[in-house]
């Protein structure tokens, strides 16, 4: 898997960490850009040291599964992504008001990235580079955060579950390339 398709997957995880970083946004009545790098920075790193825990794991157990990799990681990402989708269209919307408190965005960081865990497993299946691959889905999780701190300040829910969808569908669509790619087709 390239750099772009890493990237791909970087942006589909982030989706929960920008829905959380909307409501977190929300929540101040003015734009706190310490506050905002401090949001973004628990969500960048969680979605960066989840997948190589993920990755840890998975390669433990390749000898086992080798055979299947392929399959396994389009069955954890179509999973993640239908998981996520699920989630976004029956979610009310609603965000907490509380501004930051380091115990509840550890929390908020572990639930967003447990996706991240399982995708990492997923890459100890595939030919990816994993410290590339952390360090490029940490950023763009990083960045995707701050911004929804700042929209969610500036513009409100509006697309808090849309995000969520398209990050979804392009988790989907990632792992059916893998599986394109493991049949030849691509």
């Amino acid at each position: 898997m390239g750099l772009g398709g890493v990237a791909l997957i970087g942006v589909g995880l982030s989706m929960d960490a920008f829905a959380v970083s909307v409501c977190k946004g929300l929540s101040m009545k003015k734009i706190n850009y310490i506050y905002a790098i401090i949001i973004a920075a628990f969500f960048g790193v969680f979605q960066a040291v989840m997948p190589l825990i993920g990755w840890l794991l998975g390669i433990q157990f390749e000898g086992y599964v080798s055979a299947y990799g392929s399959w396994i990681a389009f069955a954890l990402l179509a999973f993640i992504g239908a998981k996520m989708i699920y989630e976004a269209i029956k979610e009310d919307d609603s965000c907490e008001t509380s501004i930051i408190v380091i115990k509840e965005l550890f929390v908020l960081a572990l639930a967003t990235s447990i996706d991240a865990l399982a995708v990492g497993i997923s890459f100890s299946f595939l030919d990816v580079n994993i410290w590339q691959s952390i360090l490029v889905i940490g950023l763009i999780t990083f960045a995707i955060s701050l911004l929804g701190v700042i929209f969610g300040n500036k513009f409100g829910a509006k697309y808090k579950s849309k995000a969520e969808i398209v990050g979804g569908i392009i988790l989907i669509l990632i792992g059916v390339k893998i599986i394109l790619e493991y049949f030849g087709i691509l």
